[in-house]
């Protein structure tokens, strides 16, 4: 993903190095391999593996911008191979927490500040943020902007995503930073990916909890979606789509070994939770700022019991 070679980018944070990697041709040839290969060795080998946590972020971010944009989108997602679960867990981007280094902010800037303290960094910040006040190790991270989205939900023939009210928005963001007026109808709709984003991004006429749960409907409307095998003569289209927009610190091997838990996962149903009203109280900074005070005592229960045995 968004490298070249094994090797693109090397940024340095607290003595540490990190990389971003790219998964190569072969590797998608493997995956699916893989895939298809389901009662096989490996396949049985992938369920021994330990949980992973790891971090999907979508950057509000317009072509010919750079890094030190804000997260629009946050997702914790567990991946727990043993129990074949995946969970999701979207958090406000408006909740208010101590971002390393910068004090109290809203949890969206720590992409932002990490980047500013040290290109390339911005993920590894919102990783150490999102570790320190859910009490959560995070392993890595899954980085992705507005045209990245398109081109992935594009590359798979679009999505099916049902829609439970119209979506009706008289102020949709452009990314010429104006706006246009959009509507969804209800019911079952197949959305290309401008259509799939919209529907995940606009907020005029709801509220931002209902957007962090439409983002998890396409989200787990694409993983449904790379299921189908009619899909799969689609993996070339994907595979490039993947290559150059989306960002990952994850190895060619990890992404391979996860895949297969991915899959099951999707057929069993994937967990979906979010941080909701009951979860937070609405507040005002000295600065005049509308952000979301966590209610800790009834995050930390959610957070803990994330791919636990019902």
């Amino acid at each position: 993903m968004k490298t070249t070679k094994r090797r693109r980018v090397v940024t340095y944070h607290s003595g540490r190095r990190f990389y971003s990697r790219r998964p190569s041709s072969g590797a998608v040839v493997a995956l699916f391999l893989v895939l298809l290969v389901g009662g096989g060795i490996f396949w049985r080998w992938t369920a021994t593996m330990s949980p992973t946590n790891l971090l999907i972020l979508g950057l509000d971010r317009r072509p010919g911008e750079g890094n030190v944009v804000r997260s629009d989108t946050i997702i914790l997602t567990r991946i727990v191979p043993t129990q074949d679960c995946v969970a999701l867990l979207s958090i406000p981007r408006d909740l208010y927490v101590d971002v390393p280094g910068h004090g109290s902010d809203r949890i969206n800037t720590a992409h932002f500040w990490g980047e500013v303290q040290q290109p390339g960094s911005g993920p590894h910040w919102m990783m150490q943020t999102v570790a320190q006040n859910f009490g959560l190790p995070i392993q890595h991270y899954v980085r992705v902007d507005f045209e990245g989205f398109r081109a992935v939900v594009n590359a798979v023939g679009g999505i099916d995503v049902y829609v439970e009210r119209p979506i009706v928005d008289d102020a949709y963001p452009t990314d010429d930073y104006g706006t246009i007026h959009i509507e969804i109808p209800a019911g079952l709709q197949h959305m290309d990916g401008e259509t799939a984003l919209r529907y995940a991004r606009s907020r005029h006429g709801s509220s931002d909890f209902d957007r962090l749960q439409r983002q998890q409907q396409v989200l787990i409307a694409l993983l449904e979606r790379l299921r189908e095998p009619g899909v799969w003569p689609r993996l070339p289209f994907l595979y490039r789509a993947v290559s150059a927009y989306i960002e990952t610190d994850l190895t060619t091997g990890e992404l391979i070994t996860l895949a297969p838990t991915l899959y099951r996962a999707a057929s069993n149903g994937i967990e979906h939770h979010s941080i909701d009203r009951e979860m937070t109280t609405p507040w005002v900074t000295p600065s005049g700022g509308a952000v979301l005070l966590p209610r800790w005592e009834a995050i930390a229960p959610l957070t803990q019991a994330l791919c636990l045995p019902r």
